[in-house]
């Protein structure tokens, strides 16, 4: 008879087989690792503390990202300021070679009513003359300006007596360069120029934010240009932006003030280059500044390369006077302005060395 009690199941044995690795093996890499967490007196080592969160770090984090910030600017500046056209060659010899933006140097500034451009009525015809003749003298931390007025009688070289703006019409920036060192003489030669573009000036004000200019008087211009159809600015503080800003340099005759003439208009442009100097130090502009450094050139056409352009707009921002110094000169021979020798003697000397 079968014995019904079933005996144990059969079953294979296997045995594990221990993988080894170089060095020792599992065990041993398991050593190593408690090792590196014991002091060299055998004590385990504390556990690492997080690092905190300290003013000092996290000015130093301000700090790199600030110059980050100004890094990326002077790059933008200086591939716009590449990128923007020269003057001729002409222009160039015109030029003095003396001087530099450390020490001193003289750079024209021209605006001129060229038929081109959103603000100009392209009906108009004839050569552009120069609605802005104006001197800067910069220097290290320091920025003096003078404004000739448009209508002051001259003696353009070759071509006689006439309003100093014509010799934009008849030779361009070369001639506007000799026909303003032989009138003012006094040894002021011209080390630079510089041409405002109107159709990228207003751009270049959107870009900062806009400026502030305090109007002296009421102004209600007349129609001008295809642009503006007229325009008017309250007394007092005003707020522009580039539209407006081009408007306020630009506007000549003022039905609300019949009295003023180039004089009035030449002091509205100094408010606006001594507003953008301001404006370019406030904390807003920090925050756009690849787009200002971007628009900035564009504005311009120079003789100065970028870092020649970007050392004026810096002397601009840090050294730029609110004070307006026009020309003095006196009326009239029909619409023609006249400067006397004493006065030009005197604005070249404030111009070149201050008070």
């Amino acid at each position: 008879m079968n014995d019904p009690t079933p005996g144990p199941p059969e079953y294979k044995v296997y045995r594990a087989r221990r993988r080894r690795r170089a060095g020792g093996g599992d065990l041993d890499a398991l050593r190593k690792r408690l090792a590196r967490h014991r002091r060299d007196d055998g004590q385990p080592r504390p556990p690492r503390e997080r690092k905190q969160i300290t003013p000092g770090r996290v000015l130093k984090w301000v700090g790199i990202a600030i110059a980050g910030w100004l890094l990326l600017s002077l790059v933008v500046f200086l591939i716009s300021a590449q990128t923007q056209d020269g003057v001729s060659d002409e222009t160039e010899r015109a030029l003095s070679s003396k001087g530099s933006l450390f020490g001193g140097s003289n750079i024209l500034v021209l605006g001129s009513d060229v038929r081109t451009g959103e603000s100009i009525d392209e009906s108009q015809s004839g050569p552009g003359r120069s609605d802005t003749i104006m001197l800067v003298h910069a220097a290290f931390g320091s920025v003096r300006k003078l404004s000739i007025p448009r209508d002051v009688e001259v003696d353009i070289p070759g071509h006689g007596v006439n309003k100093i703006n014509a010799g934009y019409a008849l030779g361009g920036p070369a001639l506007t360069i000799e026909t303003v060192e032989s009138f003012l003489g006094n040894g002021l030669q011209v080390n630079h120029v510089v041409e405002v573009d109107f159709e990228e000036f207003p751009d270049f004000i959107d870009a900062l934010g806009g400026v502030t200019v305090n109007n002296k008087t009421r102004i209600c211009s007349t129609p001008f240009d295809n642009f503006w159809k007229g325009i008017h600015f309250k007394k007092g503080e005003i707020d522009l932006d580039g539209r407006r800003a081009l408007g306020y340099a630009r506007v000549r005759k003022n039905n609300c003030a019949p009295a003023e003439d180039d004089r009035d208009r030449a002091a509205r442009q100094q408010q606006v280059l001594a507003a953008i100097g301001s404006k370019t130090k406030s904390p807003s502009t920090f925050v756009r500044l690849p787009w200002v450094s971007w628009n900035a050139p564009r504005t311009l056409k120079s003789d100065m390369n970028g870092f020649e352009l970007m050392m004026l707009f810096a002397d601009m921002a840090s050294g730029n006077s609110n004070d307006t110094e026009v020309l003095e000169a006196t009326c009239c021979n029909g619409s023609n302005l006249f400067v006397s020798d004493g006065s030009k003697r005197d604005a070249v000397r404030q111009l070149l060395e201050g008070d």
